[in-house]
């Protein structure tokens, strides 16, 4: 049975949705094409259709984690809100749903041009927003100080996922770094 280009459309967003979401919780190489399909609520030679090869779907996926950070940085009412929030337990238990460069930033570096490509484009996005989100008016010390928040933010997230989530340590890199951030940078 044929279905209409609009079914197609739709399938074809709920499998990269999908694949945003699981290639963040496992990495690229913890998800294979038949989980993912499956976990989409599709067959795996479904995802032929859509896709060349899960390369393809990689760079694709990744660009849409990117958009729903975007999305969520949009929300935040300054850099003090969005920096608590990205900082926060609630975030680090949740990595599907959480920011991309934290989940995902060691598995890009062995991946192709094309998805680092992808990768920078995100970073270089959401550097600009807090840029934009600093007290003072853009500019290149601007510029510096919103990429090396970035930096201790995706670190101290990176780092407090690393430790069991029991450990005190594991909240400690979040406040530490969220902490040292407002206090240095004056928000």
């Amino acid at each position: 049975m044929r279905i209409s280009k609009e079914q197609a459309r739709k399938n074809r967003e709920i499998v990269v949705e999908t694949a945003a979401r699981l290639f963040r919780e496992r990495g690229f190489d913890g998800v294979g094409v038949s989980d993912l399909m499956s976990a989409a609520g599709f067959t795996h030679g479904g995802f032929y259709n859509h896709f060349a090869t899960k390369d393809a779907l990689v760079s694709e996926a990744l660009a849409q984690a990117w958009t729903e950070m975007a999305a969520e940085r949009a929300k935040a009412r300054g850099l003090p809100r969005l920096m608590k929030a990205y900082l926060s337990r609630e975030t680090r238990k949740a990595p599907g749903s959480s920011c991309p460069a934290a989940a995902l930033a060691g598995d890009v570096a062995r991946q192709p041009d094309g998805v680092r490509d992808v990768f920078a484009d995100g970073l270089e996005e959401m550097i600009g927003s807090v840029q934009k989100l600093l007290p003072e008016a853009p500019g290149p010390d601007s510029r510096t100080r919103a990429a090396s928040l970035v930096a201790s933010m995706v670190g101290a997230l990176i780092l407090s996922r690393a430790v069991p989530d029991s450990s005190p340590l594991a909240d400690e890199m979040l406040e530490a770094t969220l902490t040292s951030a407002l206090g240095r940078s004056r928000l």
